[in-house]
C-alpha cells in the first residue's frame, strides 16, 4: 500500500515538473520569437520605410542605404535571424533534453 502511495506521489511530482518544464520551454520559445520578429520588423519596416531618408545619406556599394535595406537588407537580416533562431532553439532543446539523436 505504501509503495502505491509513493508511486502516485512520484508520478504527480514528475508530472508537475514536466508541466513546469513545458511552460518554461514555450515561454522561452515565445520570448525568442518576439525578440527576433521585433528585430525583423525594425529592420524591414523601420529601416526600409520610416528611416529611409536618414539612411539615404549613407551609400553602400553605390546605392543609398535606405534603398538597400528596402530591397536587400531586410532579406539578409531575415536569413540571419532564421540562423539565430535555429541556434537558440537547438540550445534550448539540449537544455530541456529534447535534441534529436
Amino acid at each position: 500500500m505504501n509503495e502505491q502511495i509513493e508511486k502516485t506521489e512520484s508520478t504527480q511530482a514528475s508530472t508537475t515538473s514536466s508541466s513546469d518544464e513545458k511552460k518554461h520551454y514555450w515561454k522561452t520559445n515565445l520570448k525568442y520569437l518576439g525578440v527576433l520578429l521585433s528585430i525583423w520588423f525594425v529592420t524591414s519596416f523601420g529601416a526600409g520605410i520610416l528611416f529611409k531618408d536618414a539612411l539615404n545619406e549613407i551609400t553602400l556599394g553605390g546605392f543609398k542605404l535606405g534603398f538597400w535595406f528596402a530591397q536587400q537588407g531586410s532579406i539578409y537580416i531575415f536569413c540571419l535571424l532564421i540562423i539565430t533562431y535555429i541556434f537558440l532553439m537547438n540550445k534550448l532543446d539540449k537544455r530541456h533534453h529534447l535534441e534529436d539523436e
